[in-house]
C-alpha cells in the first residue's frame, strides 16, 4: 500500500545558514506579497468599475490565479521587483506563489475561508520548501543535503527514513525548512510503500468518547486521564508574557525596533508555548497509535468543535484538549494498520441515548456527570454510557452490510419539549446519507441517521 508520510527532524544551524535559511524565506514572503497586491489591485479595479455601471466585457480583464500562471507573470518581473533574485533558489519564490494559489482556490471554492492576506516579515512563520534539486539524507544519518542551502546537520539520527531509502520502499518527494518555537526543522514529504498490516485484535470494537474531565472515555472502560498541559503551563506563560512586556517592543506607528531584550523574553515565551505543544502531541500521537494497532474499529463522533470554542468558560480546556487532532491522527493510523474508523453523525445523541434500553432524554445538562435512565433505572457515568453507545454503532453498520446502515442517530437536535424518556426503534438511514470517506486511503465510514 503505498502512501504519502512525512518525516520531520530537528536541524542544528549553523550562523550562516541560518541566514541563508531566512533570506530563502524572505523571499518566498516577497513573492507572495507582490502576486497578492497584484490579484487585490485587478480585483478592487473591476469592483469599482461595476459600480460605473460598466458591463462585464467592458471591465479590466482579470488575472489568472493558477500557480503557473503566477509564475510566468513572476518571471516577467522578477527583475525590476526583487533584482536580488538570483540568491536565491527558485524554489524560495514558488513557494509562496504555490501558497497564494491554494488561498485563493480555497477562497474561491468556499467563502467560509477569508481571502489571503499580506504576510509579515516579523509575525509571519519563515519557511520555504524544496521540491526539485538535489535533497537526499547523507550515508551518516547526521546530515541531510537541500538545494543551494547546502549540508545541513540534524540534532537526531534520520536512520527510520534513511533504511527505507536504501530499500526502495520509500520516495523523497519535497522538503520543507521551517522554524517553530525558536527551533528549525526539515520535513521530507515522502511517498511510503507500507506492509500490510493487521490490528492485534481484529474483531475489536472501541468507542471513543473525548472530553476535557477525561482526554478520552473508551468503551471498555478505560479512562484516559487529561494532562492538561496549556492549564498546568499557564503560570509560566504569564509571568513570561509579563516579562516581555516589561522590555521596548516594535512600534509599527513610530517603526521603532524591538529591543535585544525583547526579542530573547518573546524567544523564551515561543519556546515555552513550544513545549506545550510538544506535550500534547506526544500524548495524542502515544494514545492514537495504541488505539489504532489494538483494535479493528474505532468509533468516534463529529463534534462541533468551532461552536464549543464559543463557550468562554471552556474554550481554553477544549482547545487543550485537541478533540479534532484525535479524530485527525486515528483517521491515517486505523488505515495504516488495517483497521477502520466510524464518525458518527453530529447530530447522534450518544450522551442522551440509554446504552442499556435505547431510551432518549430529551434534555441533559452538561452538569450532569451521571446518566440515569428512567426507562430501565440504569446508572452510569455519562461519558461512559457515550461511549457504549458510540461502540453499538459499528454493529448496526455489520448488520446492514452494503444496504441502507440502521441507526440510532439523529440528523437535528433532540426536541426539548421536556418529554420523558422514551424508547427509540433503531431507524433506516435516509437515502445517500452515509457513504464512506477514506482520507489518505484509508477507511473511513460516517454515519449519516436519521430519528424516528
Amino acid at each position: 500500500m503505498k502512501t504519502i508520510q512525512a518525516y520531520r527532524f530537528a536541524l542544528d544551524l549553523t550562523p550562516t545558514q541560518e541566514r541563508a535559511v531566512l533570506a530563502h524565506a524572505g523571499a518566498a514572503r516577497v513573492a507572495h506579497n507582490w502576486a497578492l497586491a497584484r490579484v487585490k489591485a485587478v480585483m478592487d479595479q473591476r469592483a469599482a468599475e461595476r459600480t460605473y455601471g460598466l458591463s462585464d466585457h467592458q471591465l479590466t480583464p482579470g488575472v489568472s490565479w493558477t500557480l503557473p500562471a503566477l509564475r510566468r507573470a513572476w518571471n516577467a518581473a522578477k527583475d525590476d521587483v526583487a533584482p536580488w533574485w538570483r540568491e536565491c533558489s527558485k524554489e524560495a519564490f514558488n513557494t509562496g506563489l504555490d501558497a497564494l494559489a491554494r488561498g485563493l482556490k480555497n477562497w474561491a471554492d468556499s467563502r467560509l475561508v477569508g481571502f489571503p492576506r499580506f504576510k509579515s516579515r516579523r509575525r509571519a512563520t519563515p519557511t520555504v520548501r524544496f521540491t526539485t534539486g538535489a535533497i537526499r539524507v547523507e550515508p551518516d544519518r547526521m546530515h541531510v543535503v537541500l538545494p543551494r542551502l547546502g549540508r545541513l546537520t540534524l540534532y537526531e539520527s534520520a536512520r527510520k527514513l534513511a533504511r527505507r531509502l536504501e530499500n526502495g520502499t520509500a520516495r523523497i518527494m519535497s522538503a520543507r525548512v521551517r522554524r517553530d518555537g525558536g527551533r528549525w526543522h526539515v520535513s521530507f514529504c515522502v511517498e511510503v510503500q507500507r506492509a500490510e498490516r493487521q490490528p492485534a485484535r481484529p474483531a475489536s470494537v472501541v468507542g471513543v468518547d473525548v472530553g476535557v474531565k477525561h482526554l478520552a472515555v473508551l468503551s471498555t472502560g478505560e479512562l484516559v486521564p487529561n494532562p492538561r498541559h496549556l492549564g498546568d503551563a499557564q503560570r509560566r506563560l504569564r509571568a513570561l508574557g509579563r516579562a516581555m512586556t516589561r522590555k521596548a517592543g516594535p512600534n509599527r506607528r513610530t517603526g521603532h525596533r524591538p529591543s535585544k531584550r525583547w526579542q530573547c523574553a518573546a524567544d523564551r515565551l515561543g519556546r515555552a508555548h513550544a513545549r506545550v505543544a510538544n506535550l500534547r502531541r506526544d500524548g495524542l500521537h502515544k494514545l492514537t497509535t495504541r488505539l489504532a494497532r489494538e483494535h479493528g474499529t474505532v468509533v468516534v463522533e463529529d463534534l462541533n468543535v468551532a461552536g464549543m470554542l464559543r463557550n468562554r468558560r471552556l474554550a481554553r480546556h477544549i482547545a487543550d484538549a485537541a478533540f479534532a487532532e484525535i479524530r485527525r491522527q486515528l483517521a491515517y493510523k486505523t488505515s495504516w494498520n488495517g483497521g477502520r474508523l466510524i464518525v458518527a453523525d453530529r447530530w447522534y445523541p450518544s450522551s442522551k441515548t440509554c446504552s442499556g434500553c435505547d431510551a432518549v432524554k430529551a434534555k441533559l445538562a452538561l452538569s450532569q456527570r451521571e446518566y440515569t435512565c428512567e426507562a430501565c433505572a440504569l446508572v452510569l457515568d455519562r461519558d461512559l454510557n457515550a461511549a457504549r453507545n458510540l461502540s453499538a454503532l459499528a454493529a448496526e453498520i455489520d448488520t446492514a452490510g452494503s444496504g441502507p446502515v440502521a441507526g440510532r442517530g439523529a440528523d437535528r437536535k433532540t426536541p426539548l419539549a421536556g418529554q420523558a424518556a422514551t424508547k427509540r426503534q433503531p431507524g433506516t438511514a435516509t437515502a445517500g446519507k452515509t457513504g464512506t470517506v477514506p482520507p489518505q486511503g484509508g477507511t473511513t465510514t460516517r454515519v449519516l441517521a436519521r430519528a424516528h
